[in-house]
């Protein structure tokens, strides 16, 4: 059974865009510990990257994973032409790549050691934990479109040290 998309949404309060929901409910998320990535991509010539921490895994048959671009994004439009993208995900020795991904209108790319993913994306070579991904979907999601990808390579360095939570066995 398919879920459709909720299409009487609630207005934004009235003053500036969002409100006092806005602004509290980023005061909010500020408190939210969670996992940063950047995720990249490469469509028509160009290469787009950011910085996520809206990155989640939607399902594992098939496998599927989400996250969120700002519609305000200065690569917004390399976003939604491409059909790949790698998520990397940072712990502390790659942490370097934060500053340089959540800069606007300058080639992140620019002096880094570089590869192609197994879809084309632009791969950080200094970054173990990477999807390559292939689009499945994008969803209108406000002031941001949620991107979700099949997964399509897992590249770890060692697929037996991870976190075994409640489940795993």
């Amino acid at each position: 059974m398919l879920v459709e998309s909720k299409t009487d949404r609630p207005a934004a309060s009235p003053g500036q865009p969002g409100g006092r929901e806005a602004s509290g409910l980023r005061s909010f998320m500020r408190h939210w510990e969670t996992g940063t990535c950047v995720v990249t991509t490469a469509a028509r010539g160009k290469r787009a990257g950011l910085v996520v921490n809206s990155f989640t895994s939607v399902s594992l048959e098939p496998a599927l994973v989400s996250w969120c671009v700002d519609k305000a994004s200065t690569s917004f439009a390399v976003w939604m032409e491409t059909e790949n993208f790698s998520v990397h995900l940072l712990g502390p020795t790659t942490a370097h790549h934060i500053p340089r991904f959540v800069q606007r209108g300058v080639d992140k790319f620019a002096g880094l050691d570089l590869s192609a993913g197994t879809t084309g994306s632009p791969a950080l070579t200094d970054v173990p934990l990477r999807l390559d991904c292939r689009i499945w979907d994008r969803y209108e999601g406000g002031d941001h479109i949620i991107m979700v990808g099949a997964v399509h390579h897992i590249a770890q360095p060692d697929p037996s040290l991870h976190f075994e939570g409640p489940g795993d066995s």
